[in-house]
C-alpha cells in the first residue's frame, strides 16, 4: 500500500506539471488522485493502529476508518467531475447528463450517512481492545457506492459515442473493476480490495488520458504539418504559375519564340535529372531556363522580331539581354539562381561567349545546362527565315559544339537524349504544346485533358485551326465528340480549381461540342447557324468518326465578338459570340471525350479582317458614351491598344479631361498615358512613326532611347495613401490638369494628382519638323478632353 501511495502520490506532481490537460479536467483529475492517496494512507493507518488502546490509537482509529468511508464516496464524486468535464468539452454537450446530477446526490447523502454512523453505530463500532467491527447497517454502506457506480457505469454506456474508444475504455474499467471489488469486499474482510482496484483504475485512467492527449497532439502536429506541405505547394505552384506568366510574356515579344521558355525548361530539367543532380537542384536549373531570357524585355521589340540579318548596333543590342536579365532577377536574393541562368547562358566552354568571356567550369552549372538547351531549342524550333533544322544536323551541332561552346557532359547528355527519340517529338510542335511536345491530344474523359490556348487576338487576325479526331473505345459518335473551350485566363490555360481560377482571372465563355451543341458559360449572347448540312445517319457517322474526321476551324475576334465557324465534310457550323467585354483576352483550348486528337495544324492569316466582317448580335459595351471635348473620347482597351487624335505640340499648352479605369482593371498602370512622337501625317499610325516616349501618369519611367534623352521626376504627397488607394481613385475617375511645353527640342510634361506629382522631360536628339502629343493608357476610359494653349 505505500508502494501505492507512492506511486499516486508521482502521478498527482506530473499531473500537475502537465499543460496537456485542459484546467478543469487537470483539477478534477488531481483531485481523484488526492482523494485515493488519502483513502490508501488512511486505510494502511486504520490497520497499523487496530487494538492500539492508546489516546493516540483510540483517535488515529476512529479519524482513518472515517475517512477511508468518505474518502471512497469522495473519489467517485471526483470521477463524476471528470466525466462532466469530459462530456462538456469533448463530447460537446451542452447540458450535464442528469444520471450525474443524482449521483451528486447520493455521495452527499452517503457522507450523511457516514456522519451519523460515528454517533449511532450504523456502519460499524469498535469494541473495547479498540479494533473495528462491522454493523447490520454495513450493507447500506456499501449499497450508496455500488448504486453510483451503475449509474455511472449507465451514463458511460449511453453516451459512450460522445468520446473517442481511447477515453471510453477506462472509464469503463473504473466503474466496472472497484464494482465487482465491493462486492467482493463484502465477503473477504480484512483485505482492502476496493481501495487498491480504486488505485489501479486511477493510474489507467491517467495513461489513457494521456494516450489520448499525445494522441491529440499528434493529430494537430499531422495537422499543421499537412497544413505547412500544402501551403508550400501552394508557394510552388504560384511561383511556377508566375515563373511561366513571364516567360510567356517574354516568348510572346516574337511569334517565332512562342513556348521557347518552356521547351528549354523542360530540356534543361532532364538533362540535370540524368546528370544525377538533387531534385532540388533539377527544380533549380528548371526555374532558371525558363526565366533565361527575361532580359530581352529591355531589348526593342524592332531587333527581336526583324526578319532579316541584324546590323551590328542591333547585335550588341541583343547581346545586352543576359545583363539585364540579371539586374531584372538579382532582386529576388531568395532565389540567386534565377539571375545566374539569366546572365551566363550565353558563355561557351572555350571563353568565347559573352557577357564575361567566362572559361570552362568557371560558367556556372545552371548556366551550361541551359547553353545546351537553348542551342537545341533553337535549332529545332520554327524561324521566320528557315524551318526546323533535321535531326542528323543537330546532332551534328551538338557534336561540333561539345567542348567549344558546350560543356561536353552536358552535350553528351543531350545527344543521348536525342538519339533515344527516333520519332523526332522532341522540337517545336507548331504551337501544340498541351502534351510536352506532343502534337496529339488522347480524351477519354471529358476535359480530363485540354490543349494550351490558342489566342484570338484583338488585332483582328483571323486563325486557322486544323485537325483530325478519331473515336477511341469503339464509342459511338455522340459520346466521342471534340469539344472547343473558349476562355480567359493569364497563363492561357483551362482551370477547373476555383482558387486557380481566382489566382488567374479565370473567365469561360462557352464550350462548343463540334456536334453543335453549344453551352453559354459567361457570354453575353451566343448564335449558331449551320450551312450545307448532309450528315449522315448516327450509324454512319459512328463508323466514320471511328475511321477519323476532319475539322477545319476559323476563328476571328472584332471588339467584343467572337466569329467561330467549323467545317467537316458534312456540314459548315457557324457561331457568334458576344463576349462580357471588348477587354480581356479570348483563348481557344481543345478537349474532348473518348477521341484522339491528331494531325493538329494552327496557322494566322497575313491581313486582319474590317471591322464590319461579324455582325454584331449585342450591343457594343462603350465607356465612353459622353459628350467629347475638344478631340473624340477615346477608350483603351489594352496596353496603348488606343489612342486619342493627336495635336502638336507647340509652346506651352495645358490639357484637362477625365479618366476612369475599365471595371477589369487591377494594376497600377491602368491609367492614362502622354504620347510624345513624330509621324508624317501626325497620327499614331502614320508613316515615318518615331516613339520619343510615353508619361505614364503613375509616375513610372520610361527609358531613354535612340531618339530621345527622358528624364522623369517624381514625389508623392500625404494624399497619395498608398496604390490600392490610387487605384480605387482611378476606378472611381479622376480629373486630370497636364501642362505641355516645349522649349525647342526639350518636351516637359507636368502633371500633379492622387497624391502623385510627375514632371517628365524628354529631349528629342534631331529636329523633327513637329512634335506630337496623343492620349493613350491602359484599360482606362479618357473623356471631355479639353486643349488650351497658354503661350
Amino acid at each position: 500500500m505505500l508502494v501505492l501511495v507512492g506511486i499516486v502520490g508521482m502521478l498527482i506532481f506530473f499531473t500537475l506539471i502537465s499543460k496537456a490537460l485542459s484546467g478543469k479536467r487537470r483539477l478534477s483529475m488531481i483531485g481523484l488522485e488526492l482523494s485515493v492517496m488519502i483513502l490508501l494512507i488512511s486505510d494502511r493507518l486504520a490497520y497499523i493502529y487496530r487494538g492500539d488502546t492508546s489516546a493516540l490509537g483510540y483517535w488515529m482509529v476512529r479519524i482513518s476508518n472515517f475517512l477511508v468511508f468518505s474518502l471512497s464516496l469522495v473519489t467517485l464524486w471526483t470521477f463524476s467531475l471528470y466525466l462532466k468535464d469530459l462530456y462538456l468539452n469533448e463530447g460537446g454537450m451542452k447540458e450535464v447528463p442528469k444520471l450525474l446530477g443524482s449521483i451528486f446526490i447520493l455521495t452527499a447523502i452517503g457522507h450523511l450517512l457516514i456522519i451519523i454512523s460515528q454517533f449511532t453505530g450504523l456502519y460499524y463500532t469498535f469494541d473495547d481492545q479498540n479494533r473495528y467491527q462491522r454493523s447490520p447497517g454495513m450493507i447500506l454502506c456499501y449499497s450508496i457506492p455500488l448504486i453510483v457506480m451503475i449509474l455511472l457505469m449507465i451514463t458511460i454506456i449511453k453516451y459512450r459515442r460522445r468520446l473517442k474508444r481511447i477515453v471510453v475504455i477506462p472509464l469503463f474499467l473504473f466503474t466496472i473493476v472497484p464494482f465487482i471489488a465491493s462486492i467482493l469486499q463484502i465477503f473477504f474482510y480484512g483485505v482492502s480490495l476496493t481501495n487498491i482496484s480504486m488505485v489501479g483504475m486511477v493510474v489507467i485512467l491517467y495513461v489513457f488520458s494521456f494516450l489520448d492527449m499525445n494522441n491529440t497532439v499528434r493529430h494537430a502536429s499531422q495537422l499543421e504539418i499537412d497544413l505547412l506541405k500544402k501551403e508550400r505547394q501552394n508557394m510552388r505552384l504560384l511561383f511556377e504559375q508566375t515563373t511561366e506568366a513571364l516567360a510567356n510574356a517574354i516568348d510572346a515579344k516574337d511569334k517565332y519564340t512562342h513556348g521557347h521558355s518552356r521547351r528549354v525548361a523542360e530540356y534543361s530539367r532532364e538533362i540535370a535529372r540524368r546528370a544525377g543532380l538533387k531534385e532540388e537542384e533539377v527544380d533549380q536549373v528548371y526555374f532558371a531556363a525558363m526565366l533565361h531570357d527575361v532580359g530581352k524585355i529591355g531589348v526593342p521589340d524592332s531587333i527581336i522580331t526583324k526578319n532579316g540579318k541584324l546590323t551590328d548596333k542591333e547585335y550588341a543590342a541583343i547581346k545586352t539581354h543576359p545583363v539585364i536579365g540579371k539586374q531584372i532577377l538579382s532582386s529576388i536574393s531568395r532565389s540567386p539562381y534565377l539571375s545566374i541562368g539569366a546572365h551566363y547562358h550565353h558563355e561557351r566552354y572555350d571563353g568565347k561567349g559573352y557577357p564575361e568571356n567566362l572559361l570552362g567550369e568557371d560558367i556556372p552549372w545552371i548556366a551550361r545546362i541551359i547553353a545546351v538547351a537553348d542551342a537545341y531549342d533553337a535549332m529545332t524550333s520554327k524561324r521566320s527565315y528557315r524551318d526546323t533544322v533535321p535531326q542528323h544536323k543537330v546532332r551534328e551541332e551538338l557534336v561540333k559544339g561539345s567542348g567549344t561552346q558546350f560543356d561536353p557532359v552536358y552535350a553528351h547528355i543531350m545527344l543521348s537524349m536525342l538519339d533515344a527519340d527516333p520519332d523526332y517529338h522532341m522540337k517545336e510542335q507548331e504551337k501544340f504544346s498541351a502534351l510536352a511536345g506532343r502534337s496529339s491530344l488522347t480524351c477519354e474523359k471529358f476535359r480530363e485533358r485540354i490543349s494550351e490556348g490558342i489566342w484570338l487576338a484583338q488585332d483582328q487576325v483571323p486563325v486557322h485551326i486544323r485537325f483530325t479526331s478519331r473515336a477511341i473505345n469503339d464509342e459511338p459518335y455522340i459520346h466521342s465528340i471534340p469539344t472547343l473551350i473558349i476562355f480567359d485566363s493569364l497563363d492561357a490555360r483551362v482551370h477547373e480549381e476555383e482558387n486557380v481560377r481566382q489566382d488567374l482571372i479565370y473567365t469561360e465563355y462557352a464550350t462548343m461540342r463540334l456536334d453543335g451543341t453549344v453551352e453559354t458559360v459567361s457570354a453575353r449572347k451566343i448564335k449558331t447557324e449551320f450551312k450545307d448540312d448532309r450528315t449522315p445517319g448516327l450509324h454512319d457517322l459512328t463508323v466514320k468518326n471511328r475511321e477519323g474526321i476532319d475539322y477545319d476551324i476559323y476563328g476571328v475576334r472584332v471588339r467584343d465578338h467572337l466569329f467561330i465557324r467549323i467545317k467537316t465534310e458534312f456540314r459548315t457550323m457557324e457561331t457568334t459570340i458576344a463576349l462580357e467585354d471588348s477587354i480581356r483576352y479570348s483563348y481557344i483550348a481543345i478537349t474532348g471525350e473518348n477521341c484522339v486528337i491528331s494531325n493538329v495544324n494552327i496557322q494566322n492569316d497575313e491581313a486582319p479582317v474590317s471591322d464590319d466582317s461579324i455582325t454584331r448580335i449585342a450591343e457594343e459595351i462603350s465607356f465612353i458614351d459622353e459628350p467629347a471635348g475638344d478631340i473624340p473620347n477615346v477608350q483603351i482597351d489594352g496596353w496603348r491598344s488606343h489612342s486619342s487624335v493627336a495635336v502638336p505640340v507647340e509652346g506651352e499648352m495645358r490639357l484637362t479631361f477625365h479618366s476612369k479605369s475599365l471595371p477589369t482593371s487591377r494594376l497600377v498602370w491602368h491609367c492614362p498615358y502622354v504620347n510624345l512622337f513624330y509621324s508624317d501625317n501626325g497620327q499614331t499610325d502614320g508613316e515615318g512613326f518615331v516613339d520619343y516616349s510615353v508619361v505614364r501618369l503613375d509616375g513610372e519611367d520610361w527609358d531613354s532611347n535612340d531618339y530621345a534623352d527622358n528624364e522623369n521626376s517624381v514625389t508623392k504627397s500625404d494624399d497619395f495613401g498608398n496604390w490600392d488607394k490610387w487605384k480605387e481613385r482611378n476606378r472611381a475617375g479622376l480629373d486630370w490638369n497636364v501642362t505641355v511645353k516645349r522649349d525647342g527640342n526639350a518636351v516637359t510634361v507636368s502633371s500633379e494628382n492622387a497624391g502623385i506629382s510627375v514632371r517628365f522631360t524628354s529631349v528629342i536628339k534631331h529636329d523633327p519638323p513637329n512634335v506630337f502629343l496623343a492620349l493613350t493608357g491602359d484599360q482606362v476610359a479618357i473623356t471631355n478632353i479639353h486643349i488650351t494653349k497658354i503661350s
